[in-house]
């Protein structure tokens, strides 16, 4: 810590990332908790009579969450982000996400409400993906705009890895609650508490956002009158971004969806039934994909097309999928661990860069909606992922549909950025 700052950084810029980062870890800390849950939700939410399809229904809103999100992204940023601030728009959203993930340990069964349990999940989590959806836009603009040129890969990087702090965070809390009550009561309402704790960082994203300033971004437009009056319809007028960086967005979160997230599904006891272990493998797994974000902000450094780097590390991850998938798939927990933390490393490297390159592709004007809305609208056909590997698994291989639809998504991802062009870097993008 020198002249007031911190690795190159000052206060405000260390305040104003924070803010966003603490919406990657409720993203993280929410979406592996209900992926942690399911299987204890699924036989009390729905009928019994309903078996394996439970299981299934249950899964489903991963997808409906997705769409959510993309509408709420829409919503939220055209009329809050790119209107009234990205500070204010990151304070509603984070309230509403917050309040509504934690609602889902309120639930009632199915021999409580009937039809009303799993009527109530979906619409639970489809208001709560409206607001989830504004975090990554509103969030990605807040802490880019704040930072200098030559800061943006860390910072972008730094944030990005708050979606695996959370998910680091709600395994060891998922772990601390079975120590301390037990299988059988974790799964009678210790899964309830676990949702409940969604609150927590919540709370604490919600004051650190209200201690830190809007962008000079931000302001600096609206005092020379320059905010946008329709973000969204001007977004679309930018076709050929939009469309290939939905590509992009599409092809890394169906991949990712199918890997960080699949993680807790095929190591549960509807398949490889790999019991506690399986918790402490996330968290070494998830341990190593911190360290692959934070290597890949360092790596990024340098390279004035921001999608160069992207298209490194998406073909060095994707080559070996067919690898990964018939070792990594195993009883044997600790090739499950060394595997799939590669893995996962290789794919952090992607995201690392994702802020910054997104940020930069997009104007001032309409940079919060258009961020949030292709991150979002990728996450739909990334949602799916699950879904589309767990429906069916009974008729067909598993391993088999891992390996095609990984390989399926990496072609898409890499497509994209290929087709999507050089950005001009003449000058800042940030500021334009």
């Amino acid at each position: 810590m020198s002249n007031g700052k911190f690795m190159g950084f000052t206060g405000n810029e260390i305040l104003q990332v924070t803010a966003a980062w603490g919406g990657w870890i409720l993203d993280g800390y929410t979406s592996i908790a209900y992926l942690l849950v399911f299987s204890y939700m699924s036989v009390l939410i729905f009928p019994k009579y309903l078996g394996y399809l439970a299981l299934v229904l249950t899964l489903l809103p991963v997808t409906f969450g997705a769409a959510a999100r993309s509408f709420g992204s829409a919503i939220l940023g055209n009329f809050i982000g790119d209107k009234r601030g990205r500070k204010n728009m990151l304070s509603i959203s984070i309230v509403g996400f917050s309040v509504l993930s934690a609602a889902i340990g309120l639930l009632p069964t199915y021999s409580q409400a009937g039809i009303a349990s799993p009527i109530l999940l979906y619409a639970l989590l489809f208001l709560d993906g409206i607001f989830a959806g504004a975090e990554y836009g509103g969030g990605t603009a807040l802490s880019m705009e704040s930072v200098r040129p030559d800061k943006r890969e860390q910072a972008g990087a730094f944030v990005q890895s708050g979606y695996g702090t959370g998910y680091f965070l709600i395994v060891f809390v998922e772990i601390l609650l079975l120590s301390a009550m037990g299988t059988a009561a974790f799964a009678s309402y210790g899964w309830r508490i676990l949702m409940l704790t969604s609150i927590i960082p919540g709370i604490i994203t919600l004051i650190i956002r209200r201690l830190s300033r809007e962008t000079k971004v931000f302001d600096e437009m609206k005092k020379s009158n320059e905010v946008e009056k329709s973000p969204v319809r001007k977004m679309f007028k930018n076709g050929r971004s939009v469309a290939f960086g939905l590509m992009i967005t599409s092809g890394l979160l169906f991949m990712n969806t199918a890997t960080g997230s699949f993680y807790p599904v095929i190591g549960s006891n509807d398949f490889l039934n790999l019991g506690s272990g399986l918790l402490y493998a996330l968290l070494v797994i998830n341990f190593f994909s911190l360290l692959g974000v934070w290597s890949g902000g360092i790596l990024a450094r340098g390279f004035s097309d921001r999608r160069i780097p992207m298209l490194i590390f998406s073909v060095i991850f994707t080559v070996p999928t067919a690898l990964f998938v018939i070792f990594g798939y195993t009883t044997n927990l600790f090739m499950f661990t060394l595997v799939f933390s590669v893995q996962l490393f290789l794919e952090a490297l992607i995201f690392s860069a994702l802020p910054v390159f997104l940020a930069e592709s997009f104007s001032k004007r309409f940079r919060s909606t258009a961020i949030g809305v292709i991150y979002n609208g990728g996450a739909i056909f990334g949602g799916t992922a699950i879904v589309l590997l767990t429906a069916p698994a009974h008729i067909i291989n598993i391993k088999t549909l891992w390996i095609v639809e990984m390989y399926v998504a990496g072609i898409i991802l890499i497509l994209g950025l290929v087709l999507y062009g050089k950005q001009d870097r003449a000058t800042d993008p940030i500021n334009q």
